[in-house]
Formats: C-alpha cells, sequence, structure tokens
C-alpha cells in the first residue's frame, strides 16, 4: 500500500470518484485557481476543467443552495468549506433544506450533496474560525456526518460520502493535512455507520473520532508503558449514522468506558454515546463512564491556552486512572 497524507488521501478520493462519474463536480471558495485553501484540490482543475471544478463567490449560503439544487437535478456536488464554521451563515441550506428534501418529497427526490472542509480548533484562528459542529449536525434526521481520523478513512469515507444519496457532511481536522499513514491503490470504500477498533485492549475502553483518536492513541500507549493498562481505543469514524454495536462489544469486554472528544461538553457527541452506554451495557460497568472533552469555552486565541483548552494525551491519562481507580 502506498503512504501518502491526508490531505492526499482526500484528492485521491474526490478524483477517483471525479473520474468514475460525470456527475460528479467539485465547488467552493478557491477550490479551482488556487488550488484550493489548504491544497486538497490541488490539480484537480488542471484535470477535469471548468465544469467540473468551480470557484464559487464567497457566499456560503449561496453557493451551498446551488449545490442542493444542483444534487435535486441527479448531480453529486462535493462542496468545501474554508471552515465549517463558516456554514453558519447556510445553515437553513445545510440543514432545513438540504436535510428535509427526501421526507418532504415523500421519498422522491434525493440530496446527494457533499460538504467537506475542517472543522476543529487547535491553529491559533481564534473563536469564530474554531467550532466542531458535528453534533450540532448529527442531531438532525435526514443528515449524515463522519470524522475521519487516518489517511486511510478519509480515502475510504469520502469515496462512500459522495455516492451516498443522502447529504453527506465531511469534518476534516487542518492538524491531520500532513499525516501520512497507508491507503490502498485502487477503490475502496469504508462504509458509513461502521466504527473501527483502531487498538485492541482488555482494561478500558477509549471512544474517540476524529484528532481525538489521535490522540487516545497516544495516551494509551503511555497507560500501557507507565501503567501497565491494556486499553482499547474505538474510532466512531461516522458520528450518524452511529455504530452502537462496535462501542457495546467493546464496553462489554472491557467493563470501563472513557470517551474523548473535541467537541465543548454541553450535548456532545460524546452525551449520546454515555446514554448508550448505560442504556444498554449499564450492568457490564465496574465503574462510571468517563468523558474528556474539550474546555467549555469559545475557542481561545493564545496558542498555549488552546492546547490546553483541547484534549491532550496527559488529560486523558489522568482521566483513564481515574476511570480505572
Amino acid at each position: 500500500m502506498a503512504v501518502i497524507t491526508y490531505r492526499e488521501a482526500l484528492r485521491a478520493a474526490m478524483r477517483e470518484e471525479l473520474q468514475r462519474d460525470e456527475n460528479v463536480v467539485v465547488m467552493g471558495e478557491e477550490v479551482a485557481q488556487f488550488n484550493g485553501a489548504y491544497k486538497v484540490t490541488e490539480g484537480l482543475l488542471k484535470e477535469f476543467g471548468p465544469k467540473r471544478v468551480v470557484d464559487t463567490p464567497i457566499s456560503e449560503a449561496g453557493f451551498i443552495g446551488l449545490g442542493i439544487g444542483a444534487s435535486m437535478l441527479g448531480i453529486r456536488p462535493v462542496m468545501e468549506l474554508m471552515f465549517w464554521s463558516f456554514s453558519y451563515v447556510a445553515f437553513d441550506q445545510i440543514v432545513n433544506n438540504a436535510g428535509n428534501i427526501r421526507y418532504m418529497s415523500g421519498g422522491l427526490i434525493n440530496c446527494p450533496i457533499v460538504i467537506r472542509g475542517p472543522g476543529n480548533g487547535g491553529t491559533n484562528v481564534g473563536a469564530t474560525h474554531s467550532h466542531t459542529p458535528e453534533a450540532i449536525l448529527a442531531s438532525h434526521p435526514g443528515i449524515k456526518v463522519v470524522c475521519p481520523s487516518t489517511p486511510y478513512d478519509a480515502k475510504g469515507l469520502m469515496k462512500a460520502a459522495i455516492r451516498d444519496n443522502d447529504p453527506v457532511y465531511v469534518m476534516e481536522n487542518t492538524i491531520l493535512y500532513n499525516d501520512k499513514g497507508e491507503v490502498p491503490e485502487g477503490d475502496y470504500i469504508v462504509p458509513l455507520g461502521v466504527a473501527d477498533v483502531k487498538r485492541v485492549g482488555t482494561d478500558l475502553t477509549i471512544v474517540a473520532h476524529g484528532r481525538a483518536v489521535i490522540t487516545s492513541l497516544k495516551a494509551a500507549e503511555i497507560l500501557e508503558k507507565e501503567h501497565g493498562v491494556s486499553v482499547e481505543v474505538v474510532d466512531l469514524r461516522s458520528i450518524r449514522p452511529l455504530d452502537e454495536e462496535t462501542i457495546l462489544a467493546s464496553v462489554r469486554k472491557t467493563h470501563r468506558a472513557l470517551l474523548v472528544e473535541e467537541n465543548k461538553p454541553f450535548c456532545g457527541v460524546d452525551a449520546q454515546v454515555a446514554y448508550i452506554i448505560q442504556a444498554k451495557a449499564f450492568d457490564d460497568l465496574d465503574a462510571p463512564i468517563g468523558r474528556v472533552s474539550s474546555i467549555d469555552a469559545p475557542q481561545i486565541y493564545c496558542k498555549r491556552m488552546e492546547d490546553q483548552q483541547l484534549p491532550h494525551a496527559a488529560r486523558v491519562v489522568e482521566a483513564a486512572l481515574k476511570v480505572l481507580a
């Protein structure tokens, strides 16, 4: 398998789908002539031309609405947001329209749109550019949300998202764009709604998604090396649909659960995961469920403080030891 970056894996997925299906188009701010704000779409304009890779005005409500309308007519748009924070001005389109079209039409009209871009803090760009809205989006029926943590998952989930007939929102992470990993050459899919056990263990289950998976894996190494604890790390990959069975199977094996996410804690993804565990695996638990999330305040601009605001390995280790105690 080739070793490529997370950024290259996303680009490979889009390139292959553009080649496979003439109805796939890429649209967004600076995706064409500038090769993408984060160079994810680099080279696609040259290869596929301006009718398939389209620069849009800086008007999220406008171009997302354009993409939704196109998707209703059979086009499969892949829309890039420079930050998911900018999606908020287009929530009527993203949530109220895209999320309800198939239901409101009695299943007669699909909305196969993908909206992708970075939804994360940790890059010192301030509170208005650092939102993690996966929990907000996933709370709406009709919407699918994925958060890849590795290049392998980034490519496989993106290809699955493009082929899906519902709106799928892909939460990327700018800090992961340069991370490298093994990615199979050629066509493969990571199905939506299937979690992945990234590390097998017996003493504690850590459930995470996005970059929190990488943080959790670092913490798991410390826990094993310094404390002799065997940690299993479950990567949700898909927030909605959510793979409950993989979570529950792991908790029933280890009897302890720690939930790690970069969302703010109030009404976060892990609030839902915690409910599922206590509702369906309460008798298997030997300790209360633990949580590590971003500290509950607008994203801090100061880098040193923001680094502490987000989950980091030391915080995860500390929380894990409390659950194990």
